[in-house]
């Protein structure tokens, strides 16, 4: 059952709750604390086995978070469409990844916007942004999504007066390579910070 959230880093708290085009809050999935000395980002307390996901990539390949096991991994939910923050997101983690080429982070990304990334959309996201190869990009029926939304407790709404714009929750899940949702990220995270915990990650 998920839990009511209490967060005591205002600024993990405020970072991640903002969605795209929005200054709405929606919930983050678990509570943080400060992070530990060795850690940057939010820990996630306690570290949990983390809820799989079990989606298709735009080439319909079946994807599953379970099979990341033994790699550092970022979940991320965005859309390809997103004005602001869903690109600014992603082009920091292929930062953090080009840091790491000897053991790249994986990155997970799940569509919050079913009707609107289309196989064309995403690929062309995918290009426009260097992530072809690079990123597992999932997505899926309403019904397929809302599911993992729910699991990860993803805020989403799509405003009357804007349907093009889909308002959304915006933490970064570190996920360790024992398969543990470990830490958060805020929407605006240090490439150098989140780069700091990939080795971390990788050792747990």
């Amino acid at each position: 059952m998920r839990r009511a959230l209490a967060t005591a880093a205002a600024a993990v708290l405020v970072a991640v709750a903002g969605g795209c085009g929005s200054g709405g809050t929606y919930p983050t999935a678990r509570s943080t604390t400060l992070a530990a000395p060795e850690f940057r980002g939010g820990v996630i307390q306690p570290p949990d086995t983390t809820p799989d996901i079990r989606l298709r990539n735009v080439d319909g390949k079946r994807v599953r978070l379970s099979e990341q096991r033994g790699h550092v991994t970022f979940v991320i939910f965005i859309y390809a469409r997103c004005p602001d923050i869903c690109p600014l997101i992603v082009e920091n983690l292929r930062r953090v990844q080009a840091l790491h080429p000897g053991n790249r982070p994986r990155i997970l990304a799940v569509s919050v916007d079913p009707k609107g990334d289309t196989p064309v959309v995403v690929r062309s996201f995918l290009k426009q942004h260097e992530m072809a190869g690079r990123m597992e990009y999932l997505v899926g029926s309403r019904a397929e999504l809302e599911r993992v939304w729910g699991e990860w407790a993803i805020g989403r709404s799509v405003p009357k007066t804007n349907p093009d714009l889909v308002e959304h929750s915006g933490q970064i899940y570190g996920i360790s390579s024992s398969g543990k949702r470990m830490t958060l990220y805020p929407i605006n995270f240090p490439v150098v910070d989140i780069s700091a915990d990939v080795s971390l990650l990788a050792a747990r």
